[in-house]
This record gives structure tokens, sequence and C-alpha cells, in this order.
């Protein structure tokens, strides 16, 4: 396993779109930094799902890893939530974030600030994608159809895939 330089993974965004929208200027040592949606205040010991601006997809040989910008480390933001993506994942992602300040202020994140460093990580042996429930989160219809040629183009058994990915949701081809 290693991790993407830039170079590559450049080639994967252009690829496989693995994130979007995408900004040349969040390109940041051997990864992407993923910024916020919403903007969102979290108050002194307050737990809150921040959702990432940027969808995500994960092709079939990689995984990818996530880790928070020291900048709110510092500040006493503490990310909470598994610091992986499954290989075959696609959708924003939803960053579990608490305020653990030892000032006992409140921390903002606005709209567009980077805050999450993601880099992609190749895996070894046969792909097992990602069929949890979370596939295409926050989403729009119009952002999967997006993602459904690509989907099909790494998967051979894209359509039997499709059936789980959509079974709590309508077919949207």
């Amino acid at each position: 396993m290693c991790i993407l330089g830039k170079d590559k993974l450049m080639e994967l965004i252009e690829k496989y779109r693995c994130i979007y929208p995408f900004d040349m200027s969040l390109l940041d040592g051997d990864g992407y930094v993923l910024t916020v949606k919403d903007e969102v205040t979290l108050h002194y010991l307050e737990h809150r799902n921040v959702i990432s601006k940027e969808v995500v997809f994960t092709p079939p040989g990689y995984v990818a890893h996530l880790t928070a910008k020291s900048k709110y480390g510092r500040a006493g933001l503490s990310f909470l939530n598994a610091a992986k993506v499954h290989s075959g994942f696609v959708g924003r992602l939803a960053l579990e974030l608490v305020n653990l300040s030892n000032e006992r202020t409140p921390i903002t994140i606005r709209r567009g600030d980077p805050l999450i460093h993601i880099e992609y990580i190749t895996r070894i042996g046969k792909p097992s994608p990602y069929i949890g429930e979370y596939q295409f989160q926050y989403m729009t219809d119009e952002e999967i159809q997006l993602y459904i040629p690509v989907l099909k183009e790494v998967f051979e058994n894209y359509d039997e895939l499709a059936k789980i990915w959509f079974r709590k949701k309508p077919l949207r081809e």
C-alpha cells in the first residue's frame, strides 16, 4: 500500500471524478483538502455532523484516509469518525466533530473552509465495493447521474451492486 502523489491523484480525479467539485488550490501535499458545505458553529462539548462540500468517490483499487487539519485540532476540535473511506464509496462525507476547546469557546467552520485532508491509498486484492446504506449520501439525483457511468465502468457487477445501492431509493437511470 502507498499514498498517491499529486500526479497520480490528478489522474484519478480526471478519470473517475474522485473529488467533485474539484479545486486545484486545495491540493495539499499528497492529498486534497475537503471543505465544508454549510457554515456550522460548535459550542463546547457539542457534537455535530458536518457535511463535506465535495462528493468523494473511492475507486475499487483504492481506499481513502482522512485527517483533520491541525488548525482545528489546535483550537480544540476533535474529529470522531473512522478515518477511512471504503473502496467503491461515492457520496459526501459526514464528518463527526466535537468541540473540546480548553477555553470552552465556540468554534465556527465557515462554508468552504478547508477542514479535512483526504489521501488515496492503493489497496491489494480483489475489489470489495462499499454496499452500505450511506452510498450516495447527501447527493442530488443529478450528482448521482454523474457517477453512474463511472460506476458502470469500474464495477463489472454494476447491475448487481445497483440493486443493493438503490434498494431504499428509486433506481436513478
